[in-house]
């Protein structure tokens, strides 16, 4: 079996998952061309606590981890299957470091399925999340990231679903489609890193506009899992599309061995319902 794709999805609001825009067409467009996978692994950036884990459920609840959004999101639900089995082969191939299976606790937040709900809107591939652990260093995911590799040969897909740039304290409500110089100038220099180097990937860190592009780390953390897969097999991503929401949001997605011609700008992101402070909605 040749690997799997891998991909790098900027979800921006979650209000994406009940739209239709540029971008959710674009994610429609990832499930209707990639090869159907076995299952699939996400990293999301809303599972960011201490320590690194993996559901283990049979049956993933549907996590609606945000606020002040319409309550037909909190009304939505993705009823993929889990992957117990996938998840304890995970554990090992991870050794030595330590992943914990989660039976109880976690299932499928926003992260995962407002975007899966586009790319396989069936719900009916195996799903797993694993978890950012928030006490380790970046290198520390880049690493795991090539332990993960070997799955792609077994027939899964891993996708890292956050934003490359994210400040929702810079929200620009009047600029839907928009960005800040800073926020372009970041993201464009992610984009060139990905291209020469994924494996060099933390040299963003050091980029000057980094603080305000990353205030915290918990939305550019899935990104270094597709540029460590990249780096694992000496290959580099594919950018796929690239655009912004609101002046501080970044939407690019790449992929790895996805080989699609996609439109590379795209525009229309959802956005948030008026009344919603955006620091506070955990978007």
């Amino acid at each position: 079996m040749s690997k799997m794709p891998a991909l790098f999805i900027g979800h921006g609001s979650p209000t994406n998952a009940l739209e239709r825009n540029d971008f959710t067409n674009a994610w429609r467009a990832f499930g209707q061309h990639l090869p159907r996978p076995k299952a699939l692994l996400v990293v999301s950036a809303h599972w960011y606590f201490g320590a690194t884990a993996i559901t283990a459920m049979a049956r993933p609840r549907t996590i609606h981890d945000f606020y002040g959004f319409p309550k037909p999101l909190f009304d939505f639900e993705y009823p993929a299957p889990g992957a117990p089995d996938l998840a304890k082969e995970i554990v090992e191939l991870a050794k030595p470091n330590w992943v914990g299976l989660d039976q109880d606790q976690w299932g499928l937040d926003h992260g995962t399925w407002s975007v899966l709900t586009h790319i396989y809107p069936d719900a009916d591939i195996p799903v797993i999340q694993l978890s950012i652990n928030a006490l380790q260093a970046l290198e520390y995911h880049l690493k795991l990231a090539a332990r993960l590799d070997a799955l792609r040969s077994r027939g899964v897909m891993i996708i890292g679903s956050g934003n490359v740039v994210h400040n929702l304290r810079r929200l620009q409500r009047d600029q839907p489609d928009q960005a800040y110089d800073w926020a372009r100038r970041f993201d464009d220099a992610a984009v060139e890193q990905l291209a020469r180097d994924p494996g060099d990937v933390l040299r963003l860190a050091d980029h000057p506009d980094y603080g305000l592009a990353v205030p915290t780390p918990d939305h550019f953390i899935p990104l270094l899992y597709v540029a460590g897969l990249a780096a694992a097999e000496s290959s580099k991503p594919e950018l796929l599309v690239q655009g912004y929401s609101m002046g501080s949001i970044s939407m690019t997605c790449y992929g790895l061995g996805a080989q699609m011609e996609l439109r590379k700008n795209a525009s229309s992101a959802a956005r948030l319902p008026a009344a919603v402070p955006p620091e506070q909605s955990n978007m």
